[in-house]
């Protein structure tokens, strides 16, 4: 019976001893309670300090095991909410530069691209001398608006005959006008009526192969009309001007040489 007492004392004296040893063990694992609907109003509690292993502990790679161990110092894992609180709101977009604008001119001359091709000049639209049945006399300049012939009258049936560009339908004219100036290589300067359809018209340009007015001009009276050279060879045989009548470069240099102020110029 004395035994059997002893053994029961024994046994509550370490189940004593050991219960507030168990007790200190259980707490230090045990965290704070989940609240499973906080009040918003409430302040949230403080996070519950991390665990860190010793400061001359080895590298772990990173992860997982390094967030339970790691030292804080960067190289341990950060939780997802974290790293999204570093992202800006907006990614970041690349700094817009201009692109320098290239001017048409620069666009036509493109290594490997050529001008668009031009058509070929009717050989009908050759100077060349033609016979002449008409009622004027010799040194008298006949346009033949319709049928784009200019004619320089020589006499004894024949005349001297030129292709010509002449207006544009609405801009074609008749009667009969005088040489009033001649000028070589002549400046422009587009009248009014023509900057305002075309405002894109240079308001002066000084003369030379550029210039639409071509190598020489014969001026009719008092009017803004001419009988011009031109940069556009293509053009002749057409509807083309605003009333001007036009002829290629080589063609008014040579009619240039042959008529003189005053020379009677009829336009049908």
């Amino acid at each position: 019976m004395k035994r059997v007492y002893f053994g029961l004392l024994t046994s509550v004296c370490w189940l004593s001893l050991g219960f507030p040893q168990a007790t200190a063990n259980e707490a230090e694992f045990v965290t704070d309670p989940v609240v499973l609907h906080p009040d918003q109003s409430a302040t949230p509690p403080a996070p519950a300090p991390m665990r860190v292993a010793s400061a001359d502990r080895p590298n772990m790679g990173g992860g997982f095991i390094e967030f339970l161990f790691g030292d804080g110092q960067g190289q341990g894992y950060q939780p997802q909410d974290q790293l999204d609180r570093q992202r800006p709101l907006y990614p970041q977009q690349p700094s817009y530069q201009p692109q320098p604008q290239m001017m048409p001119q620069q666009t036509m001359q493109q290594p490997g691209i050529s001008e668009p091709a031009r058509p070929a000049f009717d050989p009908k639209y050759e100077k060349q001398v033609v016979d002449y049945g008409g009622k004027e006399s010799a040194g008298t300049l006949v346009v033949d608006t319709p049928n784009k012939f200019l004619y320089l009258v020589q006499g004894n049936g024949k005349a001297l005959r030129y292709g010509i560009g002449v207006g544009r339908p609405g801009f074609t004219w008749s009667g009969v006008k005088t040489i009033s100036a001649k000028k070589e290589w002549p400046d422009w300067t587009p009248p009014a009526e023509m900057i305002a359809r075309r405002p894109d018209l240079p308001r002066h340009m000084e003369g030379g192969p550029q210039n639409p007015l071509g190598a020489r001009a014969m001026y009719l009276g008092s009017t803004l009309y001419r009988i011009h050279g031109s940069n556009e060879p293509w053009t002749i045989g057409t509807n083309v001007s605003s009333g001007c009548i036009r002829m290629r470069n080589e063609d008014v240099i040579d009619l240039y040489g042959r008529v003189n102020v005053g020379t009677k110029v009829v336009i049908i």
